[in-house]
């Protein structure tokens, strides 16, 4: 969450860019209002507090004295004036946890170099990549993966549906082999300087309030009500909270860290939307990569998670755009956001293979997560950053597609020659 330091000595700026992401002055200005009314209610419970110890010496002393029924008169008052004082405080406690609430569903300050629109329309391109021996796209590419998934039984998405429900795609044969390749490929990439993690793939609800997943986007999990655990919609959730409600030593920073897990997500909101084959499901597979910095060196590694998910989507031999999110389309916990989209010459889109994040502190303040500077031993919030390296369906789609043959087979991509025995051709037979 943002800090509520700075809403006080500052809200006009505060104000100012959140207006940015379309938040309304008033839902800040009530946020203040909140707090100043904590404030007052605090001030004035210890006001009822310094007089009742006030009073209790005097009546010490009244008994001392023999004054029993003068001692009594002021007994009486700091009986009233003690009630009083519990009132204020439950009122005080309300007005806290109000401003918290209000808190938790606020979404972060863009960073000051985020670009400036109402929504996705407005987001920058940055650059774009193809590889060198492209030159058009053939219309044997121009199929849709769902379609070539079935003619080679690499997708099944009719055996997804009878086990699970729609959105929930089966990978057969050469297809499921593919996913687990390309999941290799990713984690030996990034196991140079990331610990490798595999996390639980349920969560406590505390977990998912960390990252700001709770409490905006619960009708878009999925929760076991009974165990009060959540499916992770993403790794970026148990791993931001490894170090939750810790003190890390500055020495420690930057911490980095991999895994891959499944994710789970309703995708509520996708009404409308393309739902055709793997554009959009409610279960996948994906490789994040995501780091615990301090401010310092936080800028930098952003750009060093972007530039490991950009090397991973060139590798893949993929055409690929990237795109400078503006405030109006950056996620809520997000100062800054990158997103890495890839063509799709069977379903002729661009599709979001990777967003590369930078939090500030928003995501440590509610996982409590902090370091201790070297310099003069002061404690501050670390800055977490995450990234998609990568997420497989889209990238299955778009690998699918692009690499589809005038025969009807797929040349997969060369980096997957050491994960798939050397074999990188589907045909209806399996790989060969």
């Amino acid at each position: 969450m943002i800090d509520i330091r700075l809403l006080r000595a500052d809200p006009e700026s505060v104000i100012a860019a959140l207006s940015k992401r379309g938040i309304d002055k008033a839902e800040i200005e009530s946020i203040i209002e909140l707090d100043n009314k904590q404030k007052e209610l605090n001030m004035q419970a210890d006001q009822a507090r310094a007089k009742i110890k006030q009073l209790s010496g005097e009546v010490a002393k009244l008994k001392r004295e023999g004054r029993d029924d003068e001692a009594q008169v002021l007994q009486s008052q700091s009986r009233e004036l003690g009630e009083a004082a519990s009132a204020i405080i439950v009122q005080a406690e309300r007005a806290a946890s109000a401003a918290k609430e209000a808190l938790l569903v606020t979404p972060n300050i863009p960073a000051p170099d985020c670009p400036v629109g109402k929504d996705e329309k407005d987001n920058v391109l940055v650059r774009s990549w193809a590889p060198d021996d492209f030159n058009a796209w053939q219309d044997f590419q121009r199929v849709p993966h769902w379609q070539i998934g079935s003619e080679l039984n690499i997708l099944d998405l009719e055996s997804g549906a009878k086990l699970s429900g729609s959105m929930f795609p089966l990978f057969r044969g050469a297809g499921a082999k593919l996913i687990r390749a390309l999941t290799s490929f990713a984690l030996e990439a990034h196991s140079d300087a990331f610990e490798e993690i595999r996390p639980p793939t349920f969560v406590r609800s505390e977990t998912m309030r960390s990252t700001g997943h709770l409490p905006k986007f619960s009708d878009e999990a999925y929760h076991m009500e009974r165990d009060d655990l959540w499916a992770i919609p993403t790794a970026e959730v148990p791993l931001t909270s490894i170090a939750r409600d810790q003190i890390l030593k500055e020495s420690e920073l930057p911490i980095r860290m991999t895994a891959v897990t499944a994710c789970f997500r309703r995708e509520a909101g996708a009404a409308g939307r393309d739902t055709r084959g793997l554009l959009r499901v409610h279960e996948f597979d994906k490789v994040e990569i995501l780091s615990y910095a301090t401010l310092d060196q936080a800028s930098s590694i952003h750009m060093e998670l972007l530039d490991r998910a950009e090397r991973l989507v060139q590798a893949l031999g993929l055409t690929y755009r990237i795109l400078d999110l503006c405030t109006g389309d950056l996620g809520a916990s997000s100062r800054r956001t990158f997103d890495i989209e890839v063509y799709s010459p069977g379903c002729d889109q661009w599709l979001e293979v990777s967003s590369v994040s930078w939090f500030g502190d928003y995501q440590a303040r509610r996982a409590n997560i902090r370091y201790r500077k070297a310099s003069d031993g002061s404690i501050e919030f670390v800055n977490t950053l995450n990234g998609s390296a990568l997420a497989w369906p889209r990238i299955w789609a778009a690998i699918v597609e692009s690499g589809r043959q005038k025969d009807g087979s797929v040349l997969l991509p060369k980096c997957l020659s050491p994960y798939l025995g050397g074999k990188l051709k589907i045909t209806s037979e399996g790989l060969s």
